[in-house]
């Protein structure tokens, strides 16, 4: 840690504009040094459209009527504070009916989560890697995320464009990001993830109205040219101070 972070404000010295994709980690490089550091966003790539029906997405998991399917996707890592979700689900087999809970994504984390969801008795199912996210979007109810730190939460964005009501941690870049699009938690609370997915799964108004700030939000966004567009000014800035006053 202590080397990282010498590594770190060195180079933060040494660039003349250093970009954050998120406030947080603008202000991180200002404390560590940085001349000159800006918010500069990046977008996530659009999904692809679903290829299956919610009716075929939801029969894979053998989910049926009106039974909530909850997804997660990530890499499965300690940052991501999947035991948080894991521990929550495991109180929800006492609902009625009790959700289905899927997280899509591998990592070194996998084994003692697997371990985890078999002591808890958690309605869990790790999926490993996906490529059909899209489809996995259109059959859930509810989307998570509890990591403990994000920039642009990639999930979180792909869930709000997509109308999924989405609970996440309120941590890093993620408040900035989704705004009021989205039920916001404290990190490390699993009491706050239980009782916010309790309230969404047994209210439909609610779950529509969150299906429908999220797309709002999401295009307030910049996307992928207004994401490279601000990288070359910057760039083009860089390039002109360089020629005018070379170092």
């Amino acid at each position: 840690g202590t080397a990282s972070r010498l590594a770190a404000r060195a180079v933060a010295r040494a660039a003349r504009i250093t970009l954050g994709a998120s406030e947080d980690l603008v202000e991180t490089a200002r404390e560590l040094g940085a001349r000159d550091a800006r918010l500069s966003p990046v977008a996530a790539p659009v999904l692809p459209a679903p290829h299956r029906s919610r009716a075929a997405v939801r029969a894979e998991f053998a989910v049926t009527g009106d039974r909530p399917l909850i997804l997660s996707v990530g890499r499965l890592h300690p940052q991501k504070r999947y035991d948080v979700l894991v521990d929550a689900a495991a109180r929800w087999r006492e609902l009625t009916p009790a959700p289905v809970v899927v997280i899509a994504g591998s990592g070194p984390a996998y084994m003692p989560l697997a371990a985890r969801i078999s002591e808890m008795r958690a309605p869990v199912t790790l999926l490993g890697h996906r490529n059909d996210v899209s489809d996995l979007l259109a059959g859930a109810d509810l989307a998570i995320v509890t990591s403990d730190w994000e920039a642009r939460q990639l999930f979180a964005q792909e869930a709000l464009r997509s109308g999924v009501p989405l609970v996440t941690t309120a941590v890093g870049g993620v408040p900035a990001l989704v705004g009021d699009a989205a039920r916001l938690v404290p990190p490390d609370d699993v009491d706050a993830v239980d009782a916010a997915v309790r309230e969404l799964i047994a209210d439909p108004e609610l779950r529509a109205e969150y299906a429908r700030r999220g797309p709002a939000r999401a295009d307030t966004w910049p996307d992928e040219a207004d994401t490279v567009e601000a990288v070359q000014a910057v760039y083009a800035e860089v390039v002109a101070a360089e020629t005018a006053h070379p170092s």
